[in-house]
């Protein structure tokens, strides 16, 4: 009767645990959906603790063509990335310059431009840097060749990510993935914040001059990425040729009368003005605002 006994409260307590695990796993999160590798985009997002690649099924798509006033940045970024696709060396790449002057959209168009051929983007927050080691375990055995794409990038002092992105690019024990890459894009030079303190730290040893060492600790970080590609604020002349570019691409034919054109490009000066910018950023505004209110009045909409 004992060992029944016995038997009963142990099946009793096999029972009770089972349900208690079958309640906790009803409060977990769900598992993370695996990648969709048919697509050409993703992006990093979290589930609680957890990370997964979510496929971006319409990513926004802009030809190289389209951007104007930055023929040497797109070769440069164009000859490396075509490197990378062929499967031969090629560099981290840091875009950094004015904002609104095309950094982003020109990994953008690498990706319309080479994605038949097997390129793939990963966009990854600033805050999720931490987890590049994850993000670059899954897609290390894939075929595809991925750029991880960092936008706006920039860090203050001792934040977590800076210290995950100086490993992922300097490399570490293990070898380096040869089939990712990351392209970043910052307004700033160097990544991190600059202080006029930090000039007292320079030392001057005969006619050579030292930076000192919050400095050389700023510049450390840039100086991993093998490729930097610099962009500059946009003359008028610049600004004009982007805008009757972004018309073109909305359909919207150029003034054949010279005093319509003039019209034009003075209603698009007055609209930079009152953004106190011009850049090619500007310009694409404008030109959706015109080509919009243009198919407005003629009646081109539902």
């Amino acid at each position: 009767m004992a060992g029944k006994s016995e038997r009963e409260s142990l099946q009793s307590l096999l029972a009770r645990a089972e349900t208690v695990l079958e309640r906790l796993e009803e409060l977990l999160p769900p598992a993370p959906p695996a990648p969709d590798w048919r697509a050409r985009a993703f992006r990093w997002r979290k589930r609680g603790q957890r990370g997964y690649l979510q496929a971006v099924l319409h990513p926004h798509t802009i030809r190289v063509d389209d951007l104007v006033a930055v023929d040497e940045q797109k070769r440069a970024i164009d000859e490396n990335t075509r490197q990378f696709v062929a499967g031969l060396p090629a560099n981290n790449v840091l875009l950094t310059g004015s904002r609104g002057t095309g950094k982003s959209s020109l990994v953008k168009a690498m990706l319309a431009k080479y994605g038949a051929k097997g390129l793939r983007l990963i966009e990854v927050d600033k805050s999720d840097l931490v987890d590049l080691p994850d993000i670059v375990e899954p897609v290390a055995v894939r075929p595809e060749r991925f750029i991880v794409f960092c936008d706006d990038l920039s860090f203050d002092a001792n934040e977590p990510g800076y210290k995950a992105l100086k490993v992922m690019l300097d490399g570490t024990i293990a070898a380096p993935t040869s089939n990712v890459l990351i392209y970043a894009t910052s307004n700033r030079r160097h990544l991190l914040p600059e202080y006029f303190s930090e000039n007292l730290e320079t030392r001057h040893v005969g006619e050579e001059v030292h930076p000192g060492e919050s400095v050389e600790e700023k510049i450390s970080l840039s100086e991993r990425f093998g490729l930097w590609i610099s962009f500059y604020p946009f003359s008028q002349d610049d600004y004009l040729a982007a805008v009757d570019a972004w018309l073109r691409h909305h359909d919207v034919p150029a003034p054949r009368d010279v005093s319509a054109r003039e019209a034009l490009h003075r209603a698009a000066i007055q609209f930079s003005l009152q953004r106190g910018s011009r850049s090619g950023r500007i310009a694409w505004q404008f030109a959706r605002a015109y080509a919009g209110a243009r198919a407005l009045k003629a009646g081109k909409h539902a």
